[in-house]
């Protein structure tokens, strides 16, 4: 428990001050223990990444048990702090904040996305103040089992499109702001990659700033340089992992060679030696 917190307090601490925070996005213990081997300061898992190997869509359609195994796996591969994407809580309730907040702690992660959307086309983010009272029963949480667990509160705002275009900003920053104001440590944005609005954003959003990195996005020391405190990738890598499994099968089963994935793959020895570290 108190490497766990002392991991914990060294992530917050990541996003206070530069260098900016780079987190790969993990969906299983061997990507977690490349990443850590190329350098990462800590890793990020991916809710989707994570669906897709077990092979569930995203959108919490897998069962909070399997998410949260997973997490566990890849928190116990690394000595880094491993902080989970657990969607919206797999659940609308206090109570299933508050169960998602805890079996995170009892995985061994120290951090956790926590997203306003509901999955509900009719009605695709939660009431403000329905969200505050969810996060606010995270944190409850975390400090009772004594885990100063960093919470990545995220709005889905302009990644579902929500309401006009014109009013998306504004709204994006109400939601990011009152999510700080109850216990949020840092504040997530995905679906914004023009630098513009990224800029606004830093400067008016109230805590560290996460942007999820695609395409169009700025490069990241120029995310840095606009005040981002936090960068993810979501299930990016992931995605283009599986489409290097897909194109290497199509070049087998269609063309019967294999020189285009042949050229591509890690030692096998280089990685039976990363599987080893902590076996």
């Amino acid at each position: 428990m108190s490497t766990q917190k002392h991991k914990a307090e060294d992530f917050r601490r990541m996003h206070q001050a530069p260098p900016i925070l780079v987190l790969p996005n993990a969906w299983d213990v061997a990507s977690a223990r490349i990443f850590a081997s190329v350098g990462a300061s800590a890793i990020a898992t991916s809710s989707a990444g994570v669906a897709f190997t077990l092979g569930y869509p995203d959108g919490q359609k897998i069962p909070r048990r399997l998410m949260i195994e997973s997490i566990a796996r890849i928190a116990a591969s690394v000595d880094l702090p491993v902080t989970a994407d657990v969607e919206s809580g797999y659940g609308p309730g206090i109570t299933d904040a508050t169960e998602t907040a805890q079996a995170v702690i009892d995985s061994g992660a120290i951090g956790l996305n926590f997203e306003d959307a509901t999955n509900d086309p009719s009605s695709p983010l939660f009431p403000v103040e329905q969200q505050r009272k969810r996060l606010e029963a995270v944190r409850g949480t975390a400090e009772r089992a004594g885990i100063p667990l960093v919470i990545n509160a995220r709005t889905d705002v302009f990644l579902a499109e929500v309401g006009e275009p014109s009013g998306r900003f504004a709204e994006a920053v109400r939601r990011l702001n009152a999510y700080r104001q109850s216990g949020a440590d840092c504040l997530f944005i995905p679906g914004v990659t023009d630098k513009d609005t990224i800029q606004r954003l830093a400067r008016e959003v109230a805590g560290p700033l996460n942007i999820l990195v695609g395409p169009g996005a700025p490069p990241i020391p120029v995310l840095e340089s606009m005040g981002v405190r936090r960068v993810s990738v979501g299930s990016q890598i992931c995605r283009a992992t599986l489409a290097t499994a897909r194109d290497a099968a199509r070049e087998l089963l269609e063309k019967g060679t294999y020189r285009g994935f042949l050229d591509r793959t890690i030692p096998y020895d280089e990685l039976n030696r990363l599987m080893a570290t902590h076996s």
